[in-house]
């Protein structure tokens, strides 16, 4: 048999496929009307894990790749159903009654960052509140005591470095006190080795700066065998080498912070990265879902259940979402157990994503909706 022939085969068995999924499809979606009139639940584990055993059992030589295929057919069937029977009644709600318009531009906000004056948050919060007064706390737990509060609008913080990886314990804040996150910056962040006016590039011995900063430069800092020390953050190392007055002693930081504590930068762009930037969040006690949103970010934890990450990715794949982060952190006091943080571009005014965000909802065991706003 040639290939051409063994192709029309192929294109036979499709158009049979087609025809048979579509009745299983429209069998799902009596299935779906059924439980809606009587009050039954869209997850039944019990069925579904029956019914993969048996094709896997029934696949033979290609059972593991029946179990997939059908495990996929399911999580679509689910979904169908989940829109059927309108699963997710509080968070539809939410979302649908959530503001559509934030008050960036205002001239009266009080924006909480932390560090002081100078810090790449610092320049952040002036990019997406150029009208709004920055007031400066020490830790990130702060910049969230002070939104809680009420002392703060909102908060400024870093979330992701391109180099350097996640800040997880901002999302772990966030779920912590329940915020939603109103806006988000991509800022290029550009760092300097700074030091006294007297201090010449050969007199340093060691470089103070914020952990993420000294990750961030890591490969110039190896090169030239400087010792790393620590600080709270970019700007706060620059204040504390102007304050020590010691020569072998630098900072790294931006130019901005260079600036404002009187050093003198002997070399810049020294980030292992030319292409090196953060990504900054807005965080904010009320859900804000601007008309143009263009960006979803979720918290969720799933079933202890083999191929449940799968299943749940399935979804997004299967409504042409693009995912643009997935990362997981582990449950605290559970053994082997994770919260995943994910992003994707969509806005929940779409009608599938709407769906989409219910029916999660309402089968995760935990599932958090951390907003959905425009990237700048």
């Amino acid at each position: 048999m040639g290939l051409e022939e063994i192709r029309q085969d192929i294109d036979k068995i499709d158009r049979e496929l087609i025809r048979l999924f579509k009745d299983r499809m429209d069998c799902a979606k009596r299935v779906g009307e059924y439980k809606l009139e009587h009050g039954i639940s869209v997850l039944n584990l019990e069925r579904e894990d029956e019914i993969l055993d048996r094709v896997e059992t029934e696949g033979g030589e290609y059972g593991y790749a029946a179990r997939l295929l059908f495990s996929n057919i399911m999580e679509l069937s689910r979904a169908l159903q989940h829109d059927i029977v309108g699963s997710g009644k509080d968070m539809r709600r939410l979302l649908e009654t959530s503001e559509n318009e934030s008050n960036f531009s205002l001239g009266a906000l009080k924006i909480a960052c932390q560090g002081i004056k100078g810090a790449n948050s610092h320049e952040a919060a002036k990019k997406l509140f150029p009208n709004a007064e920055p007031v400066f706390y020490p830790s990130w737990e702060d910049v969230f005591t002070a939104v809680d509060g009420g002392e703060a609008d909102y908060g400024v913080l870093p979330v992701e470095n391109s180099s350097a990886g996640s800040v997880s314990d901002v999302y772990d804040l966030i779920l912590k006190y329940r915020f939603y996150i109103s806006g988000a910056l991509d800022l290029p962040i550009s760092h300097c080795l700074c030091a006294l006016r007297q201090s010449e590039l050969s007199d340093i011995e060691q470089v103070w700066s914020h952990p993420q900063g000294l990750a961030q430069c890591s490969r110039y800092i190896s090169k030239n065998g400087l010792r790393s020390v620590p600080c709270s953050n970019t700007a706060i190392a620059a204040k504390m080498v102007a304050e020590e007055k010691r020569l072998s002693c630098a900072a790294i930081c931006s130019e901005q912070a260079a600036e404002e504590y009187g050093l003198k930068i002997l070399k810049r762009d020294i980030q292992n990265s030319s292409e090196n930037s953060t990504r900054f969040i807005v965080i904010s006690k009320k859900l804000f879902i601007p008309e143009d949103a263009d960006k979803i970010s979720l918290c969720f934890c799933l079933p202890h259940i083999k191929g449940s990450l799968h299943n749940v990715l399935c979804r997004f794949s299967s409504h042409g979402l693009n995912l643009t982060k997935i990362e997981s952190r582990p449950l605290p006091d559970k053994s082997f157990e994770y919260l995943f943080y994910l992003d994707f571009t969509g806005n929940v005014r779409s009608e599938h994503v709407m769906n989409l965000m219910c029916a999660l909802s309402e089968e995760l065991p935990e599932f958090s909706f951390l907003g959905n706003y425009r990237e700048m």
